[in-house]
């Protein structure tokens, strides 16, 4: 591609505040924001991604005209001014356009590392585009490239294996002392948000059953029905004790609602099958003596944070190889474009040789009278000589030893060969 170039413009939410990325006039849809950009001159080729955390425009453009400018306004429009567009923009340009795509598919460039949600986005962002027709044979391949380095990442290191938030935490801890949480109960005691996404992980496990209780009955009804849960007052908290297998406590209250003397007497009741205590309350609602008890497992935030900075560092390891697999496939894909920038004159070299071919076998042939047969053996002749011809200069145009030297051995074969440009 001697005369275009790859283009990346976005803010995320690393360069932009969430005030100004939500004032975005690409923000919202992408139908308008497509054909905006495809009317933008010397834009060949386009693409929109849009979540909550980044805006980022991929193009495919003509050198030397005035894109990046016309994306910026398009991007930022009446809400931020020409000259701080700089201060929150970032601008990535071929290889390195191609190695931040990759790093986004792969979930190195997200706020959680290794979260799986940004794969969904970029695919169906690409279903606009492709559906608009705004993607043509460099982003079709990018993009599906794309999706498989993901693919390959998530298949080749653990990045997505380790729990990295307090909730999600929690559930892997439950599932590390029971297994399969498919026939548990879970009590919710009282209604914190975090305690509420816990319960939104151990739901998506299956379990069997959820139980809120809660001071204001209201609340827990309100908490129960999401869950397809039952509803009670935090007076009956003992009783529920006894079938609970999994209690997430976040109360709010000033002291401890629960002591080690309260569970004994209902792990009897229990015949010790074990219970499984997750305090996210501060000030702490668990009595931390429970852990004195047998078959009783008490995690309070502390806890659970101590696991998330270790399963961070157990992330960060699995990122080191994901960027190693992200670095590989840049290069191939670079290695692909650059061979692709040697196509018209492969093309143009290979037409020239059979044009020759053509009007020297018109010439030979009329004057001999040679049977139908001859006649093709003459012409296979002719044709192998030619392909054996340019087969040194078309392979020394794909060579890849001199990368970098690309446009000045297309330019000393089209020299060479009389190959003139047709602008």
């Amino acid at each position: 591609m001697p005369s275009d170039m790859i283009l990346l413009l976005g803010v995320n939410h690393k360069t932009t505040p969430l005030a100004v990325r939500e004032q975005l006039a690409l923000g919202n849809g992408y139908e308008q924001p497509l054909h905006a950009l495809r009317g933008i001159d010397g834009c060949k080729e386009c693409y929109l991604l849009s979540t909550c955390n980044r805006v980022e425009i991929l193009v495919v453009a003509q050198e030397g005209a005035q894109v990046e400018t016309h994306i910026a306004k398009l991007l930022f429009g009446d809400s931020v001014a020409p000259a701080q567009h700089q201060d929150y923009l970032y601008i990535y340009r071929n290889h390195e356009a191609v190695h931040h795509l990759f790093m986004v598919s792969t979930s190195l460039d997200s706020m959680i590392v290794g979260e799986a949600q940004i794969l969904g986005q970029l695919k169906e962002a690409y279903r606009h585009a492709a559906e608009l027709k705004c993607t043509g044979p460099v982003l079709n391949k990018l993009l599906h490239k794309s999706f498989s380095v993901a693919k390959r990442v998530r298949s080749e290191t653990l990045i997505g294996a380790s729990a990295v938030s307090i909730s999600y935490a929690a559930v892997e801890l439950a599932k590390k002392i029971f297994g399969n949480l498919r026939d548990k109960n879970v009590l919710l005691v009282g209604a914190g948000e975090m305690a509420e996404l816990a319960a939104e992980h151990l739901v998506g496990q299956g379990v069997r059953k959820v139980v809120v209780a809660n001071r204001t009955l209201s609340r827990a009804m309100d908490l129960a029905k999401r869950f397809n849960g039952t509803a009670v007052s935090l007076d009956e908290l003992f009783s529920q004790l006894e079938q609970a297998d999994i209690v997430i406590s976040s109360t709010g209250a000033p002291n401890i609602i629960l002591h080690k003397q309260d569970v004994k007497p209902i792990m009897r009741a229990r015949r010790n099958e074990p219970i499984f205590f997750i305090d996210i309350a501060v000030p702490r609602d668990l009595d931390p003596e429970l852990n004195d008890l047998d078959n009783v497992y008490l995690y309070d935030i502390d806890d659970l944070h101590n696991v998330v900075e270790i399963n961070k560092s157990e992330r960060d390891k699995e990122a080191i190889k994901a960027l190693r697999i992200v670095d590989e496939e840049a290069l191939k894909f670079q290695s692909w474009l650059d061979n692709l920038s040697v196509v018209p004159t492969i093309t143009a070299l290979r037409k020239k040789a059979d044009d020759i071919c053509h009007i020297e076998l018109e010439r030979t042939l009329c004057r001999l009278q040679l049977s139908p047969d001859e006649q093709k053996a003459i012409e296979k002749m002719a044709l192998a000589i030619s392909s054996r011809l340019l087969h040194d200069p078309v392979a020394f145009l794909k060579n890849d030893s001199c990368k970098e030297q690309h446009d000045v051995k297309t330019e000393m074969i089209r020299a060479a060969f009389g190959l003139v440009d047709k602008n």
